[in-house]
């Protein structure tokens, strides 16, 4: 059920800091249209009906299963939705694909081979391929006639990409470069056909290669016996003297950069969507075992301490799915202003998808930890039996904690978002230091003594105003301390990046209900403000905290009392009733059984 007018303004990556956005432009599940809702279903139906029955043989390593998996989905179009139609895909928008990729995201072990293959696996020759690799593999590709995969971690350089040790070198005939060297934990390398490999021409040229398994040299080593994800292939994968033909070198020569860092991108909103559909999984399977299981004379469910957790954990999918949605909506508004015919095409495609690097970095954070939570308190409700392995909150919890390691570790990712902001401020292109000092400004000038605007939602709004406000101070006192020294002191800007997603998260779920109650009304959407509330009080309590730490570690003497004031003036709130709140909202998922926000 659609919302309201969608905004097809595009909006700056990483100005949610700095602008108080409308509901208008912000892009929300309630706004899919019959056909992406179509597609869920479609993605929901498969994965029910063909991924979940063959869960044992997969986790088994059955690959024949997943390959047939992946022709399957080939089929109905779910693996080609992002490659152009003149190459056999679908060239559907990026909200399309995020649904996709939540859908599937029941089994987490067909996930990660269907992610693998749809988005990194393929994606480099979508963006970056000449016409000719275009032409020759993408079809296939989309049809899952051959499996992609993707080469980029080594032993000795997992999280610094570009230190790899491979080499290029390109052989006396010049037909060929010949690359050497090792690449491990390569997800679907066990029966992958195509493979994108980075190496480093002449051991200093960071490149891409389009590399076949049956090219001369190649070679994959032992399957990778995993905590979790079990039903995936991990393998290393051995280039002795491995003949690669010239024209399957992707993109440019010492551009090698600009691929992976583009393409990791993409695979971090992706994953963030994989997130939630698995949270999702996971609350079903936590509500219903919790209705069941009596103790006490009566079912574990009706215990305030279990409805907390399930309040907890709808809240937080609420909040992430929030998230994800609000970030594809704004890409897709800006890949909508590139001509597909135009010379350009692809590079102002990757473009329009490189100006939200901030959020999806956030998503891909926010989401892994928010759904490491939720399968943690899925295994508390199950208690003994969730260690057990016939029950699924075991799997559960082990697939779920490699989401923090992939498309770069959290904390790697903390320490991009902040230098992505920082790099978009020193260019121009966001106004952080602008902003700074405006509100050093409001700071001297003492509190306002205006008459306070009235609404339904003034509170909430106020305090999302000083939550950014506190991040503008602490990250205005760290650069004035640190200036281009500020890299260096991680604990701040891990501290500085946490209050920076949690302002993405109020934001994005204060105006997703926001929207909703305008098009239906206040009482449809009561549980969604519950939910939307009791993120809020918690983020700012977490963004208190985090500020304190923060300014302590910059600060000293008067000068920190005098910051903390004026973050005690920006936080300052009254105190909320967030446990009938919980109540209501866990009272919805006990009454459906399941998540209660999703297509509502």
């Amino acid at each position: 059920m659609a919302t309201t007018a969608i905004s097809k303004t595009k909006i700056l990556g990483g100005s949610f800091l700095l602008e108080e956005r409308q509901t208008a432009d912000v892009f929300i599940p309630e706004d899919f249209t019959e056909q992406q809702q179509m597609i869920g279903q479609t993605t929901e139906e498969f994965a029910i009906n063909e991924i979940l029955p063959q869960v044992d043989k997969i986790e088994h390593k059955d690959f024949s299963v997943s390959r047939d998996l992946l022709k399957k989905a080939g089929d109905l179009g779910l693996s080609g939705v992002e490659i152009p139609e003149a190459y056999g895909g679908l060239e559907m928008d990026k909200v399309t694909a995020a649904i996709i990729a939540d859908h599937i995201a029941k089994y987490a072990g067909f996930a990660t081979t269907w992610g693998a293959h749809s988005g990194i696996g393929l994606l480099p020759i979508v963006y970056f391929g000449t016409e000719e690799q275009k032409r020759k593999y993408l079809p296939k590709l989309a049809a899952g006639e051959i499996v992609g995969a993707y080469a980029l971690s080594e032993s000795s350089s997992g999280s610094d990409a570009l230190n790899c040790r491979t080499r290029a070198e390109l052989s006396k005939d010049g037909k060929h470069y010949i690359l050497n060297g090792e690449k491990m934990w390569i997800t679907n390398a066990g029966f992958a056909d195509l493979f994108t490999v980075f190496a480093k021409v002449d051991g200093e040229k960071f490149t891409a290669f389009l590399v076949e398994k049956t090219f001369p040299g190649f070679s994959v080593g032992a399957e990778e016996h995993k905590m979790g994800i079990r039903g995936s292939s991990t393998c290393p994968i051995i280039l002795n003297d491995c003949k690669v033909p010239v024209e399957n070198l992707l993109g440019e020569i010492g551009k090698g950069h600009v691929i992976a860092f583009n393409i990791l991108n993409i695979g971090r909103f992706k994953l963030g969507a994989m997130c939630v559909g698995g949270a999702r999984v996971s609350i079903e399977n936590a509500i219903g075992y919790a209705k069941q299981r009596k103790a006490f004379s009566k079912v574990i469910a009706d215990f305030g301490l279990v409805r907390e957790k399930l309040a907890n954990m709808a809240t937080l999918i609420y909040v992430g799915e929030s998230m994800v949605y609000r970030t594809v909506g704004m890409m897709d508004v800006a890949l909508d202003e590139v001509d597909k015919s135009g010379a350009d095409a692809s590079k102002e495609t990757r473009k329009a998808i490189e100006e939200y690097a901030v959020e999806c970095s956030i998503i891909k954070v926010w989401g892994s930890e928010m759904i490491d939570y939720v399968v943690d308190e899925t295994m508390q409700i199950y208690a003994g039996y969730g260690f057990v392995e016939e029950y699924p909150a075991e799997r559960a919890y082990r697939d779920a904690r490699i989401n923090r390691i992939f498309e770069g570790t959290n904390e790697i990712n903390r320490m991009l978002i902040i230098q992505m902001l920082m790099k978009r401020a020193t260019s121009g292109a966001l106004p952080l230091m602008q902003a700074g000092a405006k509100l050093r400004e409001e700071i001297l000038a003492g509190p306002s003594f205006e008459e306070s605007p009235s609404g339904p939602w003034v509170d909430e709004e106020r305090i999302l105003a000083g939550v950014k406000k506190a991040f503008l101070l602490v990250a205005g006192a760290a650069l004035e301390k640190y200036r281009d020294r500020l890299a260096d002191q991680q604990e701040v800007v891990a501290a500085l990046s946490d209050m920076v997603m949690e302002c993405y998260a109020i934001e994005s779920s204060l105006r997703r209900v926001q929207k909703a109650q305008a098009a239906r009304g206040a009482e449809s959407v009561a549980v969604m403000a519950d939910a939307a509330r009791v993120f809020l009080h918690d983020a700012t309590d977490r963004v208190e905290i985090g500020a304190r730490t923060a300014l302590a570690a910059v600060l000293e003497g008067d000068m920190l009392k005098t910051q903390l004031a004026v973050l005690r003036r920006f936080l300052k709130r009254e105190p909320a009733d967030t446990v009938a709140m919980r109540q209501r909202v866990s009272a919805a998922v006990q009454a459906g059984d399941r998540y209660p926000f999703e297509g509502r």
